[in-house]
């Protein structure tokens, strides 16, 4: 398994518990902030959604940086945490996995990357489309759309386009906007209400919607396999089209306008494109109602407990890989029980031969807590004196290291010395 691959299946698998966090954060704020203005929630959605992002990235680039024992001891926090949490032993063989996780996650990715640029295509042939219509209505919903651009400030070249293909206005393109409009509409609404629609889209064009969108839809792709990258990602939907809202009613000065608009738009059969910004996006009888009789609104407590429950839960998952990361670092090394080691015996005839020195002995501590064998690392220069060493440390007690709360095999170092002063 390649170095990219692992640390891959590894950043995939702790964006699980990250993408709770974001996500029970999140809901928490955002209920907070039910009464504020659209464009703060918009904002707060969004950054949530960039750090979906940008955190797993960052994981990603740390741990192809690091070392080896770094992606291994991450790898052993996973472990410990799924054992912590499940009580019992590992729950699959994490390390085999990776490779087929890695694997479906870039197919998967890869699908949704292909209907996005499926999806493009069809916006781009679209905005090439122009079905016929009344000379004189084309120029003057031109001119109308130009009037709407300098009445909100936007300096760009809009473009207008009639099609056959849509029930509903939408807003295509970032550097040459172009606004879409249902042939429909043209004949069939009017001109006021109709008005009205293109000043949301023009909200639309202002705010960047569509270059946001995009960066949204490749997050999405990336991170599909979260609901909460979902759910943050729905949250932005309604929040633009409130924002939307809010900024054409404001320039329109005329509320009532935009929700009649909203309200013939409701009663006419409509799709909307995922890629696209289309005025009848979101739940337009809330909008209607948002328009029409703006109101606080009460928080649902019944929606708050999942939220909380959620939060609480992520941090219980982030708290036992915390845990689990202390244990997995922490180690301890073996040791002998002195008061176990007999005084070593001088070998018969060392002493009358004047026999002294200083011998270093290597020897194994196995996990269970037995002597696996010894060797001299460095003589006394006596052989029988060394091998004195050697039957001494025989007879010692071992407390075995230990590694992850578990015991291991070790090697350790002794030196003894012989002296006859």
């Amino acid at each position: 398994m390649s170095a990219l691959t692992f640390a891959l299946g590894l950043t995939l698998m702790h964006f699980l518990w990250q993408g709770l966090l974001i996500g029970g954060v999140t809901a928490l704020a955002l209920a907070l902030m039910r009464n504020t203005r659209a464009e703060h929630r918009y904002l707060l959605a969004c950054s949530a959604l960039m750090a979906c992002l940008c955190w797993p990235a960052l994981d990603l680039f740390q741990r192809l940086g690091g070392s080896s024992a770094d992606v291994g001891a991450d790898f052993t926090m996973i472990r410990l945490a799924a054992q912590t949490i499940t009580g019992a032993g590992e729950p699959f063989d994490l390390r085999g996995s990776l490779r087929g996780i890695v694997g479906v996650w870039a197919l998967c990715a890869a699908a949704l990357a292909l209907r996005m640029a499926f999806g493009l295509l069809w916006i781009e042939r679209a905005a090439r489309q122009d079905a016929p219509c009344h000379r004189a209505d084309r120029v003057r919903w031109e001119s109308s759309l130009a009037r709407l651009a300098l009445r909100f400030g936007v300096t760009r070249t809009v473009r207008l386009r009639i099609v056959d293909t849509l029930a509903s206005p939408v807003t295509a393109g970032w550097w040459r906007p172009v606004v879409l409009v249902p042939a429909s509409l043209v004949s069939g609404m009017p001109p006021e209400l109709l008005g009205a629609l293109l000043a949301h889209e023009m909200a639309h064009i202002k705010h960047h919607d569509y270059l946001i969108n995009l960066l949204q839809n490749v997050i999405e792709a990336v991170l599909f396999y979260h609901p909460a990258v979902w759910w943050i990602s729905h949250r932005i939907r309604i929040e633009r089209e409130l924002m939307a809202d809010d900024l054409a009613a404001r320039t329109l000065g005329e509320p009532r306008r935009l929700a009649l608009a909203l309200s013939e738009l409701e009663k006419r059969q409509f799709s909307t494109h995922h890629l696209a910004q289309a005025a009848n996006g979101g739940n337009l009888m809330e909008r209607i109602q948002r328009l029409m009789r703006p109101a606080p609104r009460a928080l649902n407590w019944k929606a708050t407990i999942p939220m909380l429950g959620l939060a609480l839960a992520c941090m219980t998952i982030y708290a036992e890989a915390v845990a689990a990361d202390k244990v997995a670092g922490k180690k301890t090394k073996a040791h002998a029980y002195l008061n176990s080691c007999a005084k070593p015996a001088w070998p018969d005839g060392a002493i009358k031969r004047s026999e002294q020195g200083s011998v270093t002995l290597g020897f194994e501590v196995g996990a269970d807590e037995k002597l696996k064998h010894s060797k001299v690392l460095k003589s006394s220069g006596f052989t029988d004196l060394d091998e004195a060493a050697r039957l001494a440390i025989a007879k010692c007690t071992f407390k075995a290291a230990t590694q992850a709360g578990k015991p291991v095999a070790s090697q350790l170092k002794v030196q003894y010395v012989w002296s006859l002063e």
